[in-house]
C-alpha cells in the first residue's frame, strides 16, 4: 500500500486554493512595509459608486485577506480543507473551480446590492454638503477582502449533497447532521445582517454565497450534472 503525504492527500485545486490565499495574505502583510503597497486596498472589493472600484476586484477580492488577524484566513481555508476537498472529489477540479468563483463573485454581488441600500441615502446627502469629491474618498473606504463568501458557498453545497452526513463542532458533544447546521449557519448570518450585529462583518456576503451555490447546484441537478451525491 502506497504512502501518501498530507499534502499529497488533498484534490490539486482544493490545495491551490489554500496556497494562493496564505501566500497573497503574506504578500499583504509584507509588501506595505517593504514597498508601501497596499493590496487590501487595491485589490479588495470597493464600493460600485466608489472612484477605486474596479469590476477585476469582484474575483481579487476573495483571495485576500484581514491582515491584522490569522482568524480570518485560518478559518476559511480550514472550511475549504474540510469541505471543499470532497467536493472537488465528487464534482472534478474544474467544476469545484467554477462553483467556488462563481459564489465568491456572487457573494461580491450581493455585498454591493447591500452597501447601496445602507449608503446610498446618506451618499446623496453627503454629496449635497460636501461635494463629490470628498464623498468618493470616503466611500472609497468600504472595503471588502476575503474568501468566505466562497466558504459558506461550499458549506451550502456539502450539506446538499451531504445532508446527512455527520459534523462535529467545538463544543457541542454530539455530531449534527450537514443540513441542520447549514439551515442553522444560514439562519444565524441572516439575523446578523438584519439586526447589525458584528457590523465589521459581512454577513450579507455571506449569504450570497450560499445563495448562489443554491441555485448553481439546483441547475445542475435539472441538467442532469453535477456529480453524484445526494440531493436536498
Amino acid at each position: 500500500m502506497q504512502n501518501r503525504s498530507f499534502f499529497g492527500s488533498i484534490p490539486p485545486v482544493t490545495l491551490n486554493i489554500i496556497i494562493i490565499n496564505f501566500i497573497v495574505w503574506l504578500a499583504a502583510l509584507t509588501l506595505p512595509k517593504i514597498a508601501g503597497i497596499d493590496l487590501n486596498y487595491l485589490l479588495g472589493l470597493h464600493y460600485i459608486e466608489a472612484d477605486d472600484f474596479n469590476v477585476i476586484q469582484l474575483v481579487t477580492y476573495m483571495f485576500l485577506h484581514d491582515t491584522s488577524s490569522f482568524g480570518h484566513i485560518f478559518f476559511n481555508m480550514f472550511s475549504v480543507f474540510m469541505f471543499g476537498r470532497t467536493l472537488e472529489m465528487v464534482w472534478g477540479g474544474k467544476r469545484f473551480l467554477f462553483y467556488y468563483l462563481t459564489t465568491g463573485i456572487g457573494a461580491g454581488l450581493v455585498q454591493e446590492v447591500a452597501w447601496y441600500f445602507d449608503l446610498h441615502s446618506a451618499i446623496n446627502a453627503t454629496v449635497a454638503q460636501l461635494g463629490w469629491e470628498q464623498t468618493s474618498m470616503l466611500l472609497n473606504q468600504f472595503i471588502t477582502v476575503g474568501a468566505s463568501g466562497a466558504a459558506f458557498g461550499i458549506l451550502l453545497a456539502f450539506g446538499m449533497l451531504f445532508p446527512n452526513a455527520p459534523l462535529f463542532i467545538i463544543f457541542i458533544p454530539i455530531p449534527i447532521k450537514a443540513k441542520y447546521f447549514v439551515i442553522f449557519y444560514g439562519l444565524l448570518e441572516l439575523l446578523f445582517g438584519i439586526s447589525g450585529t458584528m457590523s465589521g462583518v459581512a454577513h450579507f456576503a455571506h449569504l450570497g454565497g450560499m445563495l448562489f451555490g443554491f441555485f448553481l447546484i439546483r441547475y445542475w441537478k435539472k441538467k442532469g450534472i453535477g456529480g453524484g451525491g445526494f440531493y436536498l
